[in-house]
This record gives C-alpha cells, structure tokens and sequence, in this order.
C-alpha cells in the first residue's frame, strides 16, 4: 500500500515525551511487510516493575492477545519486556500463531536474561498470514544492543500500519512531592469500535503503584476512553493495552489516587482522540454526547447507533446538516425513547425539540456549523439522568480506497 496523506485532523506534530526512569527503548527493520521502515519495537523494563492491560472481547483474537491475556498480573523481580511488530497481527493462524509467540518470547529472554513469562508480545496488521517470526527474531539482538531511554518516539513509529502519523501523549503530576511522569503511544485508525479496536497502545508510568491497584486504574478508564471510540464499528482480534509502572520515583501511588487517575485519564483520553482523528479517510472530528437517557447504558446504546451510523457519518463528510439521520439512529438504537421528548443539538444550536424542528432553527445555520473540523452532536432523551460520550469521524470515500487496497 502507498504512503497516505497525513490526516487533515493530525496534531501539528508529535509531542515531546519525557524520559520515564527504568524502561528503556528499540526499533529494528524485520521486513515482516514493510520494506525501508522500522516495523518492529522492544521495550524492556527493570526489575519490580509492574504491567497491567486490556485487550479486545473478539471471540476470535490472535494468539499475541491470548499470551498476554495469560500472563497479566505475573510477578517477577527481575523486570519484563514488550515486543510488538507491525505488518502482520498473528491472528487466526491457528498453531503456528501460538508457536510463533512461543518462539519470539524464548528469543527475547534468552537476549535479554528475562523469563519467557515475562515477555509480552503484540502483531497488528493483516489476519490469517502466517508471521514470519524469524524475520523478528533476527533482529532481537540488535534491538537489545540498541535499547535507549529516549527511543518511545521512535517506538511509535514501528508500531504503525495504515496510521498517517504516530500517537503520543503524557502528564506529570506531583505525588507527595516527587514528580510522577507518564508517558503513552498508541497506534490505530481502521478496525475501530468499542472492545477495544484495532488499536495498540503502550503507556509507561515511574509511580510506585501495585498491580492490581494499576489493573483496576486501567480498566475502568479503558471503558470511558478507548472503549468509547469508533470509526467504523469493526472490533479488531488483536487489541492491546499495556501499561506499566516501573516504580523508579519511589512516588506511591494508590487505586483512590485522584491526581494520578485523573493525570492517566487524560493520557488514555488523548491518545483515543488521536486514533479517531486519524480514522481512515477521515476529515471530520466528532464527539457525541447522550443526556437524558433512562439509564447510562441507554445513554451508549444510542451514542453508538448514531456514531456507528454510516448514513450519519456520510452526511457529517458531505457537511450536509441532515438531522433526521440522528432521529433514525435513535430510533432504531433498541434503547428507551420518546419521539416527543428529543432535544438534539449540533454544538450549541438546537435543531430539533418536541418532536419537530425547532423554531429557531434554520439550514444555514446548520450546514454553516457543519463546515467545522471538529462537531459535537448532542441529544438529549428527557426520559431521565443517564448519559454517554463517544467519539467517532466521518465516513469518506478514501476509507473505501484504503481498505480496498488494504492487502496490496
């Protein structure tokens, strides 16, 4: 596939990540599809460092996930290591899937002095190709050789498949006086919906946390962050989200802390945004917020209909303000609704109330807010207090052409 232009929703560039202490960085040209770019990354952490993570709910995800899924909340003091290739996602390859993660964990720890059960491996890309394992395997003593505190930016990129730029985010906060960094990348920008999406994501934190104080932390923000993106409705086999906490500030951070959540939220919250601004063909950001749902179930229920809708997200492409497609999607969603009850807005114009068009209202209005880059759909039921948020792009002809094309 050819280079893509970067996205017209891109940050102005990637950020400057901070050094985060006791995790250290490589990047390695396998050829595992691309040619002439990096594709594979390594990270390898000290000992006592923690990992924690998340991963999709696909009844068929590959044998990268499964491993990992297996190994979450191990212990070891003698550290861990992450192993992550682009260019094939190792998933539905049956046996050879398994004894390929087999395989490039014996290699890693043999090169790096870890236990097997302590490699963590990810592929993302093409599923039911064999992955030429060896082709990374060869590379692993050269990454060893090559680790680096500073090499996270150049992480996110070898991770990257039809992305148009890599993803980077961070925070510092003080915790009883010591400054605590986090540090996250992340990959995706087709394949995406909820459980989690075709998406990769790496964060690194230097507090002091215990892993299942971290666990706990993750996945209740994985559900308000990744898993409240979509691009297109597909949940992809190979999903992950690893954090890990190396515990180099000797900052002790604790499940209840407000601060670290809060500073973590909005790392994962970012990165999630990024994804979607770099959805395939996308040339629209846009968020949809849910008030007034019977419950806050219902509150996603709709969100996602309409942001999974591909009559909606063509309309947003074609700026074309159509909201009768918000009414249908709420209509057809399954959860509780009133016709008579709707309010929707487009940013702070009400467009619809009581069941009809508000008087207020007029087209030009309307297809002049729809111009904007960024939108914010908003619906409110009247039916109670539950609410959502979810955040998706348009749906353009170039995400046709992108995965049309996909295997070439």
């Amino acid at each position: 596939m050819a280079d893509l232009p970067v996205s017209p929703l891109a940050p102005a560039g990637f950020p400057d990540l901070p050094v985060i202490d006791g995790v250290r960085f490589a990047t390695a040209e396998a050829g595992v599809k691309y040619q002439g770019r990096t594709d594979v990354m390594l990270a390898v952490l000290d000992a006592g460092s923690v990992i924690a993570g998340t991963f999709t709910k696909s009844a068929t995800r590959s044998s990268n996930v499964l491993d990992c899924q297996r190994k979450i909340g191990s212990h070891s003091e003698c550290g861990a290591a992450i192993i992550v290739n682009s260019g094939n996602s190792n998933a539905f390859t049956g046996r050879a899937g398994d004894q390929s993660v087999r395989a490039i964990c014996e290699a890693v720890a043999s090169e790096t002095g870890l236990p097997a059960e302590r490699v963590f491996t990810s592929s993302t890309g093409v599923i039911g190709e064999r992955l030429p394992h060896e082709r990374i395997n060869a590379k692993i003593a050269e990454l060893t050789q090559t680790l680096s505190e500073t090499g996270l930016a150049d992480a996110a990129k070898a991770i990257m498949t039809t992305d148009t730029f890599a993803k980077g985010s961070s925070a510092a906060i003080d915790v009883n006086g010591r400054t605590v960094h986090i540090a996250g990348i992340a990959k995706g920008s087709g394949m995406i919906a909820p459980d989690m999406a075709t998406m990769l994501v790496y964060i690194f934190t230097d507090a002091k946390i215990n892993q299942p104080d971290l666990q706990s932390m993750l996945s209740d923000l994985t559900e308000v962050t990744f898993n409240s993106i979509t691009v297109d409705s597909d949940t992809s086999t190979s999903d992950t989200l690893l954090m890990a906490a190396t515990g180099a500030s000797n900052a002790d951070v604790v499940v209840d802390s407000s601060a670290f959540k809060g500073a973590l939220h909005g790392v994962m919250l970012d990165l999630a945004h990024q994804v979607v601004r770099d959805g395939e063909g996308a040339t629209k950001f846009v968020e949809v917020e849910i008030t007034g749902a019977a419950t806050d179930a219902d509150a996603r229920t709709h969100a996602l209909s309409i942001a999974n809708s591909p009559l909606v997200k063509t309309a947003i492409a074609g700026e074309d303000p159509n909201w009768g497609r918000i009414v249908m999607a709420i209509g057809k969603s399954g959860a509780a609704a009133d016709r008579d009850l709707l309010t929707i807005r487009f940013g702070d114009i009400v467009v619809a109330e009581n069941g009809w068009v508000a008087q207020s209202y007029t087209e030009d209005d309307g297809a002049s807010y729809m111009k904007q880059q960024d939108l914010k759909i908003g619906v409110d039921l009247g039916l109670g207090t539950g609410t959502a948020k979810v955040w998706t792009c348009d749906l353009t002809h170039q995400y046709i052409t992108i995965n049309a094309d996909y295997r070439s």
